[in-house]
């Protein structure tokens, strides 16, 4: 059977609150308000323009279907009852498997209990309990890391269901306990639901799960760390992660004003500069790697602002088009979907970053952000003159912003200087009004790594220094990062360790005097290893 015919069978076929049931559980899928979804085709539509849905991956209308309890419709369509992949978070199967055992008479008292808490209009009669759990989700009342409102509620008026509410904390803590980050295995894996089955919640016993629950956390207990069984190079990999805590986090002495040294050295006991000496030091076999096991590695976002001539005192970025088309080539060999912005006024990378902020990632392993611009302390310009925030740029998909997000890598490059010092020389200047062959871009990195877990900010140079672009060839950092993600990653290495040979190589590099110009500055708050998988086609030519 054609693909939209099935689909418009299995629409006829369901009920409107089976269809708003349906529209809930891909909340966070659907990128507008599921309560505005009219009918099963309007829901199938916006889940196969989002790529969720299709006759190759028919996995979530599966998943779907299984969770409403028709398998007899699954069957009339041809589908077995079993899914190889789910895609819907154990977070949203809770609340709806609660909707479905809370009697009128449990959500009229819980709607009892909210009223000085949710708006009148969403306590009105006809109001479901779906749509009572969306409201305090918007109000910031419940989510899947705290569910203490929840749990009052439930306790209140229906204790018995709180043994659901226990069996999903369960399964939060395996999937967050170190032994799972350490065997670094796939992050569908890390939910304790037996594989290739959709968990079935209908009955208030648990005395089946809890045995499957148990067997699995000892099964993690043997299990060993392939993951930290790299292909060839892994000796050199490490020793370079090693070879981070002999780096250091200040520039030194006979370039740096006294001043600078003071300050920078009380910042770097608070900031994620602290964080990468600790990590340097601790024993690489300790580390878990993230999982990059997804369909989509994800996103690649680059913003290349080259056309300044409507901002004040800034120049056209001349080679900075080479970047660009490196990092594409590059990105894209390793899987990513690579967008491209060019010469963003500051008011649009701020919302393209919240766009992207806005996307489901549940899906994809990561995130990678590229900004290529004019800058000075703790902002990137946009093409119009407008210094935005460079923590602004990063908050907009952070954990709390981005919830698909949450434990995956979000990484940032940034091509631009910390500072305005510099060393004259022959073919060396700042942007300004004379025309050499290499520049520099100001840009200062003060607070601009999140507190938030999992990111990872590349800077092209140490504090109070500028870096260079030449505007035939392109920057040194960013060339050095697309050469050395090219050589380094068939290796098995972690990014860590190849922005450490960046640093190297960058470190090398010299102007017609003779004179080292940079050095780039990796900062991060990771908690796990980033492998790129190595790639099955040949790597780009750069």
């Amino acid at each position: 059977m054609d693909f939209q015919k099935l689909l418009l069978e299995a629409g006829k076929a369901l009920s409107k609150s089976e269809v708003k049931a349906l529209a809930f559980l891909c909340t966070d899928l659907l990128v507008r308000n599921p309560t505005s979804v009219d009918s099963a085709s309007d829901l199938f539509s916006r889940l196969a323009d989002q790529d969720y849905l299709s006759a190759e991956r028919p996995h979530l209308l599966i998943e779907l279907l299984l969770i409403i309890q028709r398998k007899r419709l699954l069957r009339e369509l041809g589908f077995t009852d079993q899914v190889s992949t789910t895609i819907i978070s154990p977070y949203r199967k809770l609340l709806y498997n609660l909707s479905e055992e809370l009697t009128d008479g449990d959500l009229k008292d819980i709607k009892f209990l909210l009223n000085k808490r949710l708006p009148r209009k969403k306590l009105e009669d006809n109001v479901t309990t779906l749509e009572v759990f969306l409201e305090m989700e918007h109000m910031d009342l419940i989510r899947d890391t705290d569910l203490d409102l929840l749990v009052k509620l439930i306790q209140q008026v229906c204790p018995v269901l709180i043994e659901k509410i226990n069996w999903f904390k369960a399964q939060q803590r395996l999937r967050t306990n170190p032994i799972a980050q350490e065997t670094g295995r796939p992050r569908s894996m890390t939910y304790p639901s037996v594989p290739e089955q959709v968990p079935q919640y209908r009955d208030r016993t648990f005395s089946n799960e809890i045995p499957a629950l148990q067997s699995l956390a000892e099964s993690n207990m043997n299990s060993s760390n392939i993951s930290m069984d790299f292909q060839r190079g892994r000796v050199e990999c490490e020793a370079l992660s090693f070879g981070m805590s002999g780096l250091s986090t200040e520039t030194s002495s006979s370039a740096s004003p006294k001043a600078h040294q003071e300050k920078f050295s009380q910042e770097n006991e608070t900031s994620s500069v602290k964080v990468l000496s600790q990590t340097a030091n601790t024993n690489p076999e300790g580390l878990g790697t993230y999982p990059m096991t997804s369909a989509k590695r994800g996103i690649c976002l680059i913003i290349n602002n080259y056309n300044f001539t409507g901002a004040k005192n800034l120049q056209k970025r001349e080679g900075t088009n080479i970047d660009e088309e490196c990092l594409q080539k590059v990105f894209e060999w390793l899987g990513f979907e690579v967008q491209i912005q060019k010469d963003c006024p500051g008011n649009k990378m701020l919302s393209v970053m919240q766009d992207v902020g806005r996307k489901n990632h549940g899906q994809m392993d990561c995130l990678v952000c590229c900004f290529l611009s004019h800058g000075q302390e703790g902002g990137v310009y946009g093409v119009d003159g407008d210094l935005i925030n460079t923590r602004k740029l990063m908050d907009a998909v952070n954990g709390i912003n981005c919830s698909s997000l949450a434990e995956k890598p979000k990484l940032f490059f940034i091509q631009a200087c910390q500072g305005n010092n510099e060393q004259k020389a022959i073919y060396i200047e700042s942007d300004g009004p004379a025309r050499t062959h290499v520049h520099c871009d100001a840009i200062e990195t003060k607070e601009s790594i999140p507190s938030d877990a999992d990111f990872l900010l590349g800077m092209a140079t140490v504090p109070s220094f500028v870096s260079f672009r030449d505007r035939k060839n392109g920057t040194w950092f960013i060339q050095s990062l697309c050469q050395n993600l090219v050589q380094m990653v068939p290796r098995g290495c972690d990014l860590v360790s190849i922005l450490t040979k960046v640093n190297a190589d960058v470190s090398q590099k010299t102007d017609v005097t003779g004179i080292k110009k940079q050095m780039p500055q990796p900062a991060f708050t990771l908690t796990k290893k980033v492998v790129f998988p190595n790639p099955s086609h040949p790597p780009p030519s750069l």
